[in-house]
C-alpha cells in the first residue's frame, strides 16, 4: 500500500493547481457536496453556486455498546452508509456524479480507529468521543505525581517567563473525550495494536482520516488542523503533533497522519467508488465546520450547536486562548497563511437526552416537547441532570450520573419533559458564563444550529438566561454547509469569505423576554441536583 504524504510541496502544489483548474473550468461541474458524519446521523447536501440546497440524503448511525460506558461504531457499516448517502443525495438532486465539482467532509471529532498499514484492515471498531472506558486512566493520570510535577514546573516557569504555552501546560487535565488516553487504553489492552505500533505497521485516524483513506483506496493518509487540534495530542503553538504528550504517554508520533490545511485538495476519490474522480477539497471537524458554515469569521463571534451534545465556540482570531477553567483551545480552520483559533466549552448529552426520554414514550414526536414545556408554569420542582457521558466544564466529573430529582406523586410526564429541556438551557447558561467571564473578547453575534435549536422552549430560555439575542439560520445543518464552503474555496468555486456571508439566511432571532433573575430559583435547585449526582459511579463501584 502506498500512502501519499500530501505535504510534499512541489508535487502537491502542481497537483492542487491542476485539480482546481479542472474543477473550475469544466462547465458541466456545477455543484458541491457537503457531507457531515455526526454522532447519530450521516448527511450529504448538494449545493449550487448560490449555496442553495438542491438535494440531500441522510442515514442514522447505529452506535454499539459492548459494555457499559463503551460507545463504538462499526467502520465497515459506517463506510457503506457514507457512500450510500452520497449516491442518494446526488440522485435526489437529479444530477449525475460527473456534475459534482468537489466534496467537503465534516466529521465527529475525537472518534478514532487504528488499522494495519499493510492490509488496511481495522484492528478494532471506532471508539467514540462519548466512550468513557478510559475514565479510570483519566482519574489516575490527573492525580498522578507526574502530572502534578508538570503542573508545578510549568507554573514556576510561567511565573518567570509569562509564556502562554506554559500556562496551558499548567492548567491542562485529561478528560475522557480526549483521544490521548483512550488511545493509551487501546495500546494497553489490544496487544495486536501495541505490536503493530512497535513494528511501524499501525495507522491511526479520526473519522476524517479513515474516510479519506477509504475514498482514495489507501492512497492518501492525512488529517487537517481542525481535527488534529481536538485530539489532545496536538501542539497549537507549533501547529504539529505534541512532542510533550508523545513522551509523556509513550505514544510514537510516527503513529499519526500528516496534517494539512482545512481547505485543501487532499486527493481524488477513486473512480471505482462513484464512477468518476471527485476532488476531496476539505476536511473539517464538525463544530469547526458548523462555525464556518455560520460565517462566524470575526473575533468574538459565537456559535452554539445543540445536536447530540452542546458546543459553545468563540472565535479568538489568531490568538490561542489559554483557559483556567477548562475551555479547550482549537484550530477553527487553516486556509493558506490564515489560521483562526477557537475556544470551546461543551456538554455531551443534549439531543441524546431528548431521544432517551422519547424512548420512555413520554411523547410521540420531538416537536411536541416545546409545547408540553410551555404548557406549564414550571417543572414542579423536578430537576434532570444530563450525564450519560459524565459532566464536562465547569463541573468536570466523568463519574456523574444521569438522574431525575424532586419527583412527587403529582409529577406528570409534562413536568419530566420540561425538566429535561430546562437542563439543556441551564447547561447553556453555565457554558456561556464560563466563556464570557474568562475571555476578554467581547461577545459579538451568537448563532445557533443543530437539531435541538429547533426547540423554541430551549432557545427562548437560553436567550433569557444569557440576556442576549440568538440568531438561528433557516437550516440547522451548518456542518454540511461549512464543509461545502471550505471545499468550494479550495477549488475556486467561490471567491472568498465575503461572498459566503451573502448566502447566509436567518430563520428567526430569539430575543430576551424575561429577566435572568426570574430563573434563579429553578437553576439554583438544578445546580443542587447536579452536585448530588457527582461521583456516583465511583462510589457505586466501591
Amino acid at each position: 500500500m502506498k500512502l501519499i504524504d500530501s505535504s510534499g510541496p512541489a508535487a502537491n502544489n502542481a497537483f492542487t493547481t491542476s485539480v482546481a483548474t479542472a474543477c473550475a473550468l469544466a462547465p458541466e461541474m456545477k455543484y458541491i457536496l457537503g457531507i457531515d458524519v455526526g454522532s447519530t446521523v450521516i448527511r450529504c447536501h448538494v449545493y449550487d453556486k448560490a449555496a442553495v440546497l438542491k438535494g440531500f440524503s441522510s442515514k442514522q448511525i447505529e452506535a454499539l455498546h459492548p459494555q457499559p460506558g463503551w460507545v463504538e461504531l462499526d467502520p465497515e457499516s459506517l463506510w457503506t452508509q457514507f457512500t450510500d448517502v452520497i449516491k442518494e443525495a446526488v440522485q435526489v438532486a437529479g444530477l449525475k456524479m460527473n456534475q459534482i465539482s468537489a466534496l467537503g467532509l465534516s466529521t465527529q471529532r475525537a472518534t478514532f480507529i487504528t488499522w494495519n498499514k499493510k492490509t488496511g484492515k481495522p484492528f478494532h471498531n471506532f471508539i467514540s468521543w462519548q466512550d468513557v472506558r478510559a475514565a479510570n486512566l483519566v482519574k489516575s493520570w490527573n492525580r498522578s505525581f507526574l502530572m502534578k510535577a508538570v503542573h508545578g514546573i510549568s507554573s514556576l516557569l510561567h511565573f518567570f517567563t509569562r509564556i502562554n504555552k506554559l500556562l496551558l501546560a499548567r492548567s491542562f487535565s485529561f478528560t475522557t473525550q480526549h483521544v490521548s488516553l483512550r488511545l493509551v487504553w487501546v495500546l494497553q489492552h489490544l496487544s495486536e495494536v501495541e505490536q503493530a505500533a512497535k513494528d511501524d505497521n499501525c495507522c491511526f485516524g479520526t473519522v476524517d482520516t479513515w474516510l479519506l483513506y477509504k475514498l482514495t483506496k489507501g492512497a492518501v493518509y492525512a488529517t487537517d488542523y481542525s481535527n488534529a487540534s481536538t485530539t489532545a495530542f496536538f501542539d497549537p503553538f507549533k501547529l504539529q503533533w505534541s512532542d510533550l504528550f508523545s513522551k509523556l504517554l509513550s505514544i510514537p508520533i510516527s503513529l499519526f497522519p500528516p496534517i494539512e490545511d482545512t481547505s485543501h485538495i487532499f486527493g481524488l476519490v477513486d473512480t471505482e467508488i462513484f464512477g468518476v474522480p471527485i476532488a476531496i477539497a476539505a476536511l473539517a471537524a464538525d463544530q469547526q465546520a458548523a462555525m464556518f458554515g455560520q460565517c462566524c469569521f470575526d473575533t468574538g463571534d459565537i456559535k452554539l450547536t445543540m445536536g447530540t451534545g452542546t458546543f459553545w465556540d468563540i472565535n479568538t482570531g489568531n490568538n490561542i486562548h489559554v483557559s483556567k477553567k477548562g475551555l479547550y483551545p482549537l484550530v477553527g480552520w487553516k486556509i493558506g497563511n490564515e489560521i483562526t483559533y477557537l475556544a470551546e466549552g461543551n456538554a455531551s448529552d443534549t439531543g441524546n437526552a431528548i431521544k432517551w426520554i422519547q424512548g420512555l414514550e413520554l411523547f410521540d414526536n420531538v416537536e411536541e416537547t416545546s409545547q408540553m414545556a410551555h404548557s406549564l408554569v414550571n417543572s414542579g420542582g423536578v430537576c434532570f441532570v444530563p450525564s450519560f457521558s459524565g459532566l464536562q466544564i465547569p463541573v468536570n466529573d466523568p463519574y456523574a450520573c444521569t438522574s431525575f430529582m424532586g419527583i412527587t406523586p403529582t409529577t406528570t410526564k409534562k413536568h419530566l419533559v420540561r425538566a429535561v429541556l430546562e437542563s439543556i438551557a441551564f447547561r447553556n447558561k453555565q457554558l456561556y458564563d464560563t466563556i464570557t467571564t474568562e475571555l476578554s473578547i467581547p461577545a459579538m453575534s451568537i448563532r445557533a444550529d443543530g437539531g435541538v435549536s429547533k426547540n423554541s422552549f430551549v432557545m427562548q430560555i437560553t436567550s433569557d438566561l444569557i440576556n442576549k439575542s440568538i440568531n438561528k439560520p433557516d437550516s440547522t445543518d451548518m456542518s454540511c454547509l461549512g464543509a461545502a464552503f471550505l471545499a468550494g474555496l479550495a477549488i475556486g468555486y467561490w471567491t472568498d469569505k465575503e461572498q459566503l456571508k451573502t448566502f447566509r439566511q436567518t430563520d428567526i432571532v430569539f430575543k430576551p423576554q424575561r429577566e435572568p433573575k426570574e430563573y434563579e430559583p429553578a437553576m439554583s435547585n438544578w445546580i443542587k441536583a447536579v452536585y448530588r449526582s457527582l461521583s456516583w459511579y465511583s462510589q457505586a463501584s466501591q
